[in-house]
């Protein structure tokens, strides 16, 4: 049993470990921003492959005292190296907090970086370059207090790029978050869904994905651990037809997706269509005063703006106030949850939320808003 770490949003970490028990994952441990836990190479590669919550599993290689610059690049140059990477091999490193002596991550980072190179230049003449989009290994590196943690990243880019989303509107939701709004709001494949402000469709097609049993690693061309030098090729092409085999071929209900923007609902299309689900998802183009309710219950979620990057604020509160009267009119026996930014907006919605759950986006402190229209 090999132990990791996956990294999460800050507010997921109860999610992602049920994902990963789910997964079968072994001493599952919330920290912040992150879920440790044990398995074998399996998981490790069935978790890249189907993590909805997640950003990025590491594996750890080693925990040390840290309390200088000197003394993190001795450390890490102790580490036997050439059993990672070749100097053929292109790296990058990764830096995550900071302390007193070492507060500005680039620097933290370029003393892993110096102190790889360096041993390879001495072990074989020469040494690996860096590429920061897609390295054939990447290094995380953690600094919290007095101690440093050096993790190699399975995931190479984070798994919120899902892959099939070339396509993305105006500030978008990252799928990871999308997928924990789902699940936070109890997102049933039987159950209607709809997102009547969907811009480049998220939320629906992360819908249809669970709907559908499809692994959101399946779009990726490339993972981490691929790179490794003890890569199973074999059982990586065993894990993946599992997935192919998993997927259903329709959802159990409808689902649906509706934005006012023409445009921003092509890149909706083009994207449902690069996922595989474009026969899964209905989107149409309309305003949001027009929507009906496709059936007498369901689950609306929609993510309005909420004038931090969009908009100007006065001009949304009668925006927000639409929304509630929609709800109350035309949604009754339905769920919905709206996801926002700005709290003073969200009251204009008028309905008295039954839960306020805390999440964060962009850095941003966000609500997720339930209310219930009966």
């Amino acid at each position: 049993m090999e132990r990791y770490f996956a990294t999460v949003a800050p507010g997921l970490e109860a999610i992602a470990a049920e994902e990963l028990t789910q997964l079968g994952a072994q001493s599952v441990q919330t920290r912040f921003s992150g879920v440790a836990f044990e398995g074998d190479r399996r998981l490790l590669y069935r978790v890249n492959l189907w993590g909805r919550t997640l950003f990025r599993v590491l594996v750890p290689l080693t925990e040390f005292p840290c309390t200088s610059a000197k003394q993190l690049y001795q450390e890490v140059r102790s580490l036997p190296w050439e059993k990672y990477l070749t100097p053929e091999d292109s790296l990058a490193v990764d830096c995550t907090g900071k302390n007193r002596a070492l507060n500005h991550s680039h620097f933290s980072a370029l003393q892993v970086k110096n102190a790889i190179v360096d041993q390879q230049r001495q072990q074989f003449s020469c040494r690996s370059s860096v590429d920061l989009e897609t390295p054939d290994l990447r290094i995380n590196l953690h600094i919290h207090r007095d101690r440093a943690s050096l993790s190699l990243d399975s995931s190479g880019s984070s798994l919120h790029r899902r892959g099939y989303r070339a396509a993305v509107g105006t500030a978008p939701l990252k799928e990871t978050l999308a997928a924990a709004i789902l699940k936070l709001a109890r997102y049933s494949p039987e159950l209607p869904f709809l997102d009547p402000l969907c811009g480049s469709g998220t939320l629906p097609l992360e819908a249809a994905l669970q709907a559908a049993n499809i692994a959101p690693g399946l779009f990726r061309d490339r993972f981490g651990f691929e790179n490794w030098p003890d890569f199973d090729a074999a059982l990586w092409q065993d894990i993946k037809a599992e997935a192919q085999a998993a997927r259903q071929a329709t959802c159990p209900a409808y689902i649906g997706g509706s934005d006012i923007d023409p445009e921003i609902l092509e890149q909706a299309h083009h994207n449902a269509s690069a996922a595989g689900v474009s026969q899964q998802i209905e989107f149409r183009c309309q305003d949001i005063r027009d929507i009906e309710a496709p059936s007498d219950r369901g689950l609306l979620i929609c993510n309005p703006p909420y004038g931090e990057r969009l908009g100007d604020v006065q001009d949304l509160r009668s925006f927000y106030r639409l929304l509630g009267d929609v709800f109350k009119q035309r949604f009754k026996g339905w769920t919905a949850y709206v996801f926002t930014g700005n709290r003073e907006l969200a009251k204009e919605v008028g309905l008295r939320p039954a839960r306020r759950i805390p999440l964060s986006s962009g850095g941003l402190d966000c609500r997720l808003l339930e209310f219930e229209l009966y």
